[in-house]
């Protein structure tokens, strides 16, 4: 009956005047399930395929860059009396070249970070030995970079890595190619004054010519140093996680 039912207690009704304890936070996992291991491990053949995929597009521009800068060379020693013009020009082109391929590479460049991150701090502690831990900085960079996507080099880094590793012997191979024929064809030189009329391109003074040459390789090869010089000081920043970048 209703009114045989006894009125709750005011420690019933009314809220207790002490505040509620917090609970406590759990500790994080200290390592991956077989399940995340798995998936994982698939996360690394997709980004293994992926930079896989890029290397080749990178590989793609440096052919044309070789064959380009050959097709120059075969013109510029065909004759004695062959034109110099074409290894000028072909310097214009490989430019292009390296241009677009630091382009590529800064797209390669993400998928080969995120490989060799997975590389050095999880499957290498895992050889090891150790257990790789879900709760390290790695996870959390990693984690961060599938959230918010983003290259990790900038355009000029890029450009010149690539000038470094590859284009710089190309361009080395071209400055050696024009002023070798200049020195010899038609004739080997017997005066230094000769070089300039060997040099010289319609209108534009020999002199001129080989300045600009000289100015141009130069420029490549500061710009070759500052950036390695940048690469340093990037490296020492991340320090552990050297992989992602």
């Amino acid at each position: 009956m209703l009114g045989d039912r006894k009125p709750a207690s005011p420690e019933a009704v009314m809220p207790s005047p002490k505040p509620r304890e917090p609970e406590p936070v759990q500790a994080g996992r200290l390592e991956f399930t077989a399940a995340e291991i798995g998936a994982l491990a698939h996360l690394y053949r997709g980004e293994i395929y992926r930079s896989t995929v890029w290397r080749t597009r990178l590989d793609s521009s440096t052919n044309w860059a070789v064959v380009t800068t050959g097709i120059a060379l075969s013109a510029t020693y065909s004759s004695a009396e062959a034109s110099p013009l074409p290894m000028v020009l072909v310097g214009l082109l490989v430019t292009v070249f390296l241009l677009f391929e630091a382009r590529r590479y800064r797209y390669f460049n993400v998928w080969r970070a995120r490989a060799r991150l997975l590389e050095t701090d999880f499957y290498a502690p895992m050889i090891r030995g150790e257990g790789p831990s879900p709760n390290s900085a790695w996870t959390e960079l990693l984690a961060n970079d599938y959230r918010n996507p983003s290259y990790h080099i900038s355009y000029v880094r890029a450009i010149g890595r690539r000038l470094r590793r590859t284009y710089g012997w190309i361009f080395a191979i071209q400055a050696i190619a024009y002023y070798g024929k200049l020195a010899i064809h038609p004739l080997p030189l017997t005066t230094m004054s000769e070089i300039w009329d060997r040099a010289s391109i319609g209108p534009i003074p020999g002199a001129i010519v080989v300045l600009a040459g000289v100015a141009f390789h130069s420029s490549w090869a500061l710009f070759a140093f500052v950036t390695h010089r940048i690469e340093i000081a990037d490296r020492r920043t991340r320090r552990n996680l050297i992989a992602m970048g």
